[in-house]
């Protein structure tokens, strides 16, 4: 009997323990979105410095360290990762970051705001709520003729950084106007940029249908929809350009799950930072009723399994296409760098895991 024992129950538990491998990770692929998440996060507290956001227009914390920042803060939070959340907020500790030249009033710097906003959401003081609103109050400062900021420049990145920062405003203080105002913003954003196809050329001058690009315009949407009311006079036109937009994404998802550096192009690399917003941005529908789970449902779960397969060891995501300005040679896109861990990619992977566990 000791014989049995000593020979047939130890490999009856290494069984047990495989399939309970198997069980925990079955549907995720490599990382579940816990597991990703975290990785991504401590990879994101490693790093010493801020990136930075320097050009002659505008200077202060880089849109991309606020968006990863973001995503980390509202991952943590569902996580209730309380010890997670305290080194989060001390790196992005409001006497800390206001020290920091800022021009406090261009689009791409604003949309810092989101941090300190969740920051404040999951309970990490008052100093936050205020540091955020500033940002999103200032970027209503002497608004146009008919209501919009001065801010919109009419290129597709800005659903997301003006969308993102004035919900993010809604949320933490109720306040109507602030979805109002955006919902006039997006809307003329839609009317004015989006395609017969459903998708958003790169700008006036790119006319190609980049896959980052068009992932900020994805997640602002989603960001939007998950709190405009059904009876805000923009919601039905925000909502069908919305709904076109994942169609038209649907179509053009690759077998792996992921999605070109230019979406309609079967000739481009595949790249992940769009592809991680295009998976956030049909969870967040999914999530919220606004999509069928059939067919989104699986299309998501074919793109998180892909991302896994770019995500290192080190929390650093791979295929990730460098900071992109606009050109009418497609060849411009085609050939761009690619690189591990920039924060354009990171940032996405930790929203896209903040879908799939807090619904």
């Amino acid at each position: 009997m000791r014989e049995f024992w000593r020979t047939k129950v130890p490999p009856l538990f290494f069984l047990l323990a495989i399939l309970s491998s198997c069980s925990r990770t079955e549907g995720w692929g490599p990382y579940t979105p816990q597991e990703a998440g975290r990785l991504v996060i401590e990879n994101l507290l490693s790093r010493p410095e801020f990136m930075m956001y320097s050009t002659p227009e505008a200077y202060g914390i880089h849109y991309a360290e606020a968006c990863a920042g973001f995503g980390a803060v509202r991952l943590a939070g569902a996580l209730k990762d309380s010890a997670l959340l305290q080194r989060l907020a001390q790196r992005y500790a409001v006497e800390r970051t206001d020290t920091i030249p800022n021009s406090a009033n261009h689009v791409d710097v604003n949309v810092y705001g989101i941090l300190p906003l969740e920051l404040y959401r999951v309970g990490m003081g008052e100093a936050f709520r205020e540091q955020g609103l500033r940002y999103a109050d200032g970027q209503w400062e002497d608004p146009l003729p008919g209501g919009l900021t001065r801010q919109v420049r009419f290129w597709i990145d800005d659903i997301w950084m003006i969308a993102s920062l004035q919900v993010q405003a809604f949320r933490v203080t109720g306040k109507p106007e602030y979805l109002e105002r955006t919902a006039r913003v997006v809307a003329a954003y839609l009317e004015k940029l989006q395609q017969p196809n459903g998708l958003f050329y790169h700008g006036s001058e790119g006319p190609f249908f980049w896959g980052r690009g068009n992932g900020w315009v994805a997640s602002g949407l989603a960001e939007l929809l998950t709190e405009l009311p059904q009876s805000d006079p923009h919601y039905s036109a925000i909502l069908e350009g919305y709904s076109r937009m994942m169609k038209a994404l649907l179509h053009h998802q690759g077998e792996d799950g992921i999605w070109g550096q230019l979406i309609d192009h079967p000739g481009s690399f595949r790249e992940t930072s769009g592809s991680a917003m295009f998976g956030y941005a049909m969870q967040v529908g999914v999530n919220r009723g606004l999509l069928p789970r059939r067919p989104y449902g699986k299309a998501v779960e074919r793109a998180w399994k892909g991302l896994g397969r770019y995500l290192n060891e080190d929390g650093t995501l791979r295929e990730v296409c460098v900071g992109t300005g606009q050109s009418t040679d497609i060849n411009h896109y085609l050939t761009r760098p690619r690189v591990a861990g920039d924060l354009h990619g990171q940032a996405p992977l930790l929203w896209f895991a903040y879908s799939l566990i807090a619904p």
